[in-house]
């Protein structure tokens, strides 16, 4: 998240509206549009390798993995935003008509920048454990082995677990899936 867009506010059609023809994303978070960071190469390596990691862990199973341009609707801060990658069980759970927007992920991974490396960390992540389909936080950091997943274990209590070894490997809760922090590094380090 880097700039709103004005500080006029907006209903969720017209963002709707104004999204299906912008060039670049925007988040949507309670009538106020912000125009979403660029990433840097090691932000675009770091999503590609996990995406590609999950997809190839995940194959003949029912958990479909998104990448950043699937949007997330939550209810709950009538928000509308990208998470870097998603996965949900089973069958995608759509706002609307189309197949744009999802609200049923089990798992969110966000790849950190320094642009929003505080709000993925904070105001991000609490409108994030407001679904109660989710079961998994991941953030990563992309220029330094440093991952921090977050686990839920009932409805109001979570578990971190930070990994800052390269030689680290992340066993997923909520799908059969061990990523290798040298795999999700490689191209990087």
């Amino acid at each position: 998240m880097v700039a709103q867009l004005t500080k006029q506010q907006y209903t969720i059609d017209e963002y709707l509206e104004l999204e299906s023809q912008a060039e670049v994303r925007h988040e949507y978070i309670d009538g106020e549009i912000l125009e979403m960071a660029g990433g840097t190469t090691n932000h675009n390596l770091v999503t590609g390798n996990i995406y590609i990691a999950l997809r190839l862990a995940l194959k003949g199973k029912n958990y479909p993995v998104f990448i950043e341009n699937v949007r997330l609707w939550i209810s709950s801060a009538k928000m509308f935003t990208y998470p870097d990658v998603m996965v949900i069980a089973e069958n995608p759970e759509y706002y609307g008509e189309n197949k744009t927007t999802v609200t049923n992920p089990i798992i969110i991974i966000e790849v950190l920048s320094n642009s929003t490396r505080d709000y993925d960390l904070g105001r991000k992540f609490e409108y994030y454990r407001s679904l109660n389909s989710l079961q998994e936080y991941i953030l990563i950091d992309p220029e330094k082995p440093l991952v921090m997943s977050y686990n839920r274990n009932n409805n109001q209590q979570w578990s971190l677990t930070i990994l800052e070894s390269i030689d680290d490997k992340l066993n997923l809760n909520s799908v059969p899936v061990e990523l290798i922090l040298k795999d999700t590094y490689d191209g990087i380090l």
